[in-house]
């Protein structure tokens, strides 16, 4: 337990595997201490240390509550809109029902990523009807209800573009939102999605906006250390829904590797839902401006 909350500390590797494992560790305490109660409740004593170190790691990646000032915003309808992400798994050919499914929630604005050359054109034939304003770059795209001001692909360092940035015009403020799909982490190889991570933090220190939101898939645990230089710049947006916001695999979750992080913005809900055939849920957030 000990390394684990260490472990998260430590960028590269060792962070990133520590991270993925230490919402599961607080589930082998449980059953250690139902054991413990069964058959030598002393034993409860020797895990009050480990269980302290767990929860003090785990915070800040634990359920949140919606804005204090909720009913004072939910007032008015119209200051509130609800913007939905997804990674739709590339080649599954879920892209469509993704899209339709999450238009059908009432989601104003949508962010899908992992996007190849035929499920764009599958989700843009989905959702053109009520979602006039869109915007795609590589394998990430948004669409909206509301005008998009501005739009800009971004590279965060990399070869190559693989997030977006696009100023909508959302109730009562104009909104930057910015949609990424960082590279895949796999045994031994992670430099790019660092690199990613790091750049999307440089472009909100750098970004002017009033009002930022940033979805899309991290590739990284809730407590990765490879989020600190975002986490510091942003608030992560934490699950109102009671639960730690797993979104990967969609079968099983077992994981949070999609994420939201806003400013000048209030979090009236956040959650997660299924749609389409991908492996991944989809974040839905609820957010309100203030009036300009």
């Amino acid at each position: 337990m000990l390394a684990l909350a260490v472990g998260i500390w430590i960028p590269g590797v060792i962070g990133t595997v520590a991270a993925a494992l230490l919402p599961w560790c607080g589930l082998a305490l449980l059953a250690l201490a139902v054991c413990a109660l069964v058959r030598a409740r002393r034993v409860l004593l020797v895990l009050i240390a480990p269980a302290l170190v767990w929860m003090l790691a785990i915070a800040p990646s634990a359920p949140g509550l919606a804005a204090p000032g909720l009913a004072a915003v939910g007032a008015d309808p119209t200051a509130s809109f609800e913007i939905v992400s997804q990674n739709v798994r590339a080649h599954s050919g879920g892209a469509a029902a993704s899209a339709a499914e999450i238009a059908a929630s009432g989601a104003d604005v949508i962010a899908l990523t992992e996007l190849d050359e035929g499920s764009l054109a599958a989700a843009r034939d989905t959702l053109a009807a009520d979602y006039p304003h869109t915007y795609a770059i590589g394998t990430v795209a948004v669409w909206s209800r509301f005008p998009i001001l501005e739009a800009e692909a971004l590279s965060l360092g990399l070869d190559w573009k693989r997030a977006l940035r696009v100023v909508v015009a959302a109730p009562h403020a104009d909104v930057a939102v910015y949609v990424m799909h960082a590279a895949s982490v796999r045994p031994g190889v992670q430099e790019e999605r660092d690199t990613m991570l790091t750049g999307i933090a440089d472009a909100v220190a750098a970004d002017q906006g009033d009002a930022i939101v940033v979805v899309g898939d991290f590739n990284a645990a809730s407590a990765d250390p490879a989020l600190g230089a975002i986490r510091s710049q942003l608030d992560w947006v934490r699950p109102t829904d009671g639960s730690l916001g797993f979104t990967w695999p969609s079968t099983v979750p077992l994981t949070r590797i999609d994420h939201v992080f806003v400013r000048g913005l209030d979090v009236l809900a956040s959650t997660t839902m299924r749609a389409g055939t991908s492996d991944h849920l989809a974040t839905v957030t609820t957010l309100a401006t203030t009036t300009r």
